[in-house]
């Protein structure tokens, strides 16, 4: 006697899901209290917050949307808070998710405005900075090595150790601004796989000759 199998949809869950206003808050909230450093450092938390804990969206998404958000002017975090919640809630989600992640650094710097002078020759709060700071480049070097991972499987070995090689010309040799990089490489990505295509068709076309 055969057991009937239930539906798919009742035998697992939905990889992604919708954020609602409260968890849009508190993911948000969380990133503006433990993103020290700046906007860079700060992105391992929204991944975390977005990718792993929610599950709001996925990890190429993420990758995609960290690259455009680099390729625009001003802040990544506050770009990718904005993002977050206007793709589940619109408008509304945007504004919340920003002022959700600026609230904490606000209201700190407010409180510690008027003691800014003694903590920055505190030697407590200079270790508790130094120490902070293995963590987050520890954190970003983790990221950095996924995505570059991602990167080699898409596009190749060859061609995706060439790219690298060529961004670090770019950027640490050359000196050209970030954001021109990544706009020259977000044109090239628009055509690279018809580029693949031609290629392969005319090696193809080439050897049946």
């Amino acid at each position: 006697m055969n057991t009937p199998v239930p539906p798919a949809s009742s035998q697992q869950e939905p990889l992604f899901r919708e954020a609602t206003y409260g968890e849009l808050s508190w993911a948000m909230i969380r990133t503006g209290i433990f993103g020290y450093g700046g906007g860079p450092s700060v992105m391992p938390l929204f991944r975390y917050e977005a990718v792993t804990r929610y599950r709001w969206i996925s990890d190429d998404e993420f990758g995609e949307i960290l690259a455009l958000g680099n390729a625009l002017p001003g802040p990544i975090a506050t770009k990718m808070a904005a993002y977050l919640g206007y793709r589940s809630k619109g408008v509304p989600g945007a504004i919340i998710a920003i002022l959700a992640h600026i609230l904490p650094s606000s209201i700190a710097m407010i409180i510690l405005l008027s003691a800014v002078a003694f903590l920055s020759e505190s030697k407590m709060i200079q270790g508790m900075i130094a120490a902070v700071v293995p963590v987050i480049a520890v954190m970003l070097g983790v990221m950095a090595y996924e995505f570059g991972e991602k990167a080699v499987k898409g596009l190749g070995v060859a061609l995706g150790i060439a790219l690298f090689v060529i961004v670090f010309v770019l950027l640490q040799i050359v000196h050209v601004h970030a954001a021109i990089v990544i706009a020259l490489f977000l044109i090239y990505g628009a055509f690279h796989f018809r580029l693949v295509n031609w290629l392969k068709k005319r090696r193809h076309g080439g050897g049946e000759a």
